[in-house]
């Protein structure tokens, strides 16, 4: 009689990854650290609004030429675009499974389930919430223009004065940024307990690093809609 053979093949590396717990963590990490980059650079351009509208938008026709002549205009944007967007849906995606096997490794609700939960995690989850809605309607109104009053191809400065002029626009970003700061604050800590940066010698350090970016991304961009607002960018 024929011996069966088994033809299933073995799990790859990437999916022994990506199913097991430390792995969709070390991609949020990742992740994570790819979108704080971004953070970081988007932070400083946008802070060039200061410095009135033909810088801005000079810097708006800039990050469109970035390449060139060896990259076509607008690809290294569009290239950019698909990285954050890629590592944007990883993390949520690695994040939403992460808090469902959470809740189903505890499956007995508890009396006191509130306090089990830490105020991090709680911040983190709701923080995300918010920052996905917040994307969501960030590129309707700053990039396809979709909600944008003023919808100017190529005048930056002009439409992000025309979007935060809106108070309740203003306040929704204003809202993100808290979140997000939040979010940076226990995620840079988190990342770097996950990715094996941390030690009883660099806790403090780490500490104070994801502190320090947090109140800079969070006041760097909160203070555009607040020029807006006042009118010192007008």
């Amino acid at each position: 009689m024929a011996l069966a053979t088994r033809t299933d093949r073995p799990p790859s590396l990437i999916g022994s990854v990506w199913r097991s717990t430390v792995g969709k963590k070390a991609v949020m990490a990742v992740t994570g650290l790819v979108m704080l980059a971004y953070l970081v650079a988007h932070m400083l351009g946008n802070l060039k609004v200061f410095f009135g509208a033909g810088e801005f938008n000079h810097y708006g026709h800039w990050i469109r030429t970035i390449g060139e002549p060896f990259l076509h205009h607008m690809w290294f944007l569009w290239l950019a675009r698909a990285a954050l967007t890629a590592s944007v849906v990883l993390h949520g995606v690695a994040a939403y499974q992460l808090s469902r096997r959470d809740l189903a490794a505890r499956p007995v609700k508890y009396r006191r389930t509130r306090q089990r939960a830490s105020y991090a995690t709680r911040t983190m989850r709701w923080g995300g919430v918010i920052l996905a809605l917040f994307i969501v309607w960030h590129i309707l109104d700053l990039t396809t223009l979709t909600v944008n009053p003023n919808a100017q191809e190529g005048r930056m400065y002009e439409n992000l004065v025309a979007s935060f002029g809106r108070w309740y626009v203003a306040v929704f970003y204003i809202a993100a940024m808290l979140a997000l700061g939040l979010h940076i604050r226990h995620g840079f800590w988190s990342a770097a307990q996950t990715l094996g940066a941390n030690s009883p010698r660099r806790d403090r350090v780490l500490k104070a690093v994801a502190n320090g970016l947090a109140a800079l991304l969070t006041c760097g961009f909160i203070a555009v809609p607040l020029g807006v607002m006042t009118g010192v960018v007008s």
